[in-house]
C-alpha cells in the first residue's frame, strides 16, 4: 500500500472553497460535477436566502439524485422498448423465411 497522498483540487461551492481529493486524470470531471452542484445550490439559495449551506447542499443533492433516477428510469424504458422491437423484428424475419 502506498503512503502517497492523492492529489487534491480546490473547488468553490456557494462561495465557499473546499479542497477535494481527486484521482489523476479526473480533474475535469470533478470540476464539471462541482459546477453542476454549484448551479443547483445557487438556484435553491436564490429561492430562499434564509436556508443554511448544509440544508441547501442536501436539497441540491436530493434534486440531482431525482434527476439521475428519472434519467435511469427513462433509459431502462428505452432499452426495454428496443428489446421488444428487436424481438418483433426477429419474429417477423422468422415468419418471412421460406420453409427449408
Amino acid at each position: 500500500m502506498s503512503n502517497a497522498k492523492r492529489p487534491t483540487k480546490e473547488l468553490t461551492l456557494l462561495g465557499r472553497s473546499y479542497v477535494i481529493a481527486c484521482d489523476p486524470g479526473e480533474e475535469t470531471k470533478l470540476e464539471r460535477a462541482a459546477r453542476y452542484l454549484d448551479r443547483a445550490m445557487h438556484g435553491i439559495h436564490s429561492q430562499s436566502s434564509v436556508l443554511g449551506s448544509e440544508r441547501i447542499a442536501i436539497m441540491a443533492a436530493l434534486n440531482i439524485t431525482h434527476e439521475l433516477l428519472e434519467t435511469l428510469d427513462e433509459r431502462r424504458d428505452y432499452e426495454a422498448d428496443i428489446t421488444r422491437l428487436s424481438e418483433r423484428l426477429e419474429n417477423a424475419l422468422e415468419k418471412s423465411r421460406p420453409p427449408s
